[in-house]
């Protein structure tokens, strides 16, 4: 007897994120862009296969790229596979990337990194970037001296 019913297990939505960001970076603003992928790339990142370490984002052209970005190549991809790191284009407003433009050329200390990358409800791949700016070494002491209290007080909490 054949059961039906059974779906093959989906691994859960696809969350990839820059943890390293929040500590060594201050965001002061955040953007949702959508990526501009081939075939074999939304496939890899489907399956979880992507990494956003050591990312940053440029404007050239008008444009906003990310450079960096490790989508690994697919593995059922034959020879029309994808670069795994090649610079990757994403989508903004004219007007955001004019205020993004802006800020990073007349403001020193600020560049544009990537914070996420996810599937939405719509099945697009999408990409979470912010406007941040540098954290100098006292600041991430106190990122480090912060976070040791709230674990501190939540295990607190959990005793009573």
């Amino acid at each position: 007897m054949a059961n039906d019913n059974k779906k093959p297990k989906l691994k859960g939505p696809v969350n990839i994120k820059n943890k390293k960001a929040a500590f060594d970076y201050f965001f002061v603003d955040t953007y949702t862009a959508g990526i501009v992928l081939t075939g074999t790339e939304i496939k890899s990142l489907r399956a979880g296969k992507a990494s956003l370490v050591d990312t940053f984002c440029y404007i050239y052209n008008n444009e906003i790229w990310v450079k960096g970005m490790n989508i690994s190549p697919y593995f059922y991809g034959s020879y029309n596979n994808h670069e795994a790191r090649r610079d990757r284009k994403l989508l903004l407003n004219h007007k955001e990337i004019r205020y993004l433009a802006q800020n990073t050329a007349h403001q020193s200390g600020y560049t544009i990194i990537p914070i996420r990358v996810y599937i939405n409800e719509n099945g697009l791949a999408k990409m979470d970037i912010a406007l941040a700016k540098g954290k100098k070494e006292y600041d991430k002491r106190n990122t480090l001296k912060d976070r040791e209290d709230r674990r501190e007080m939540d295990r607190v909490l959990k005793r009573f």
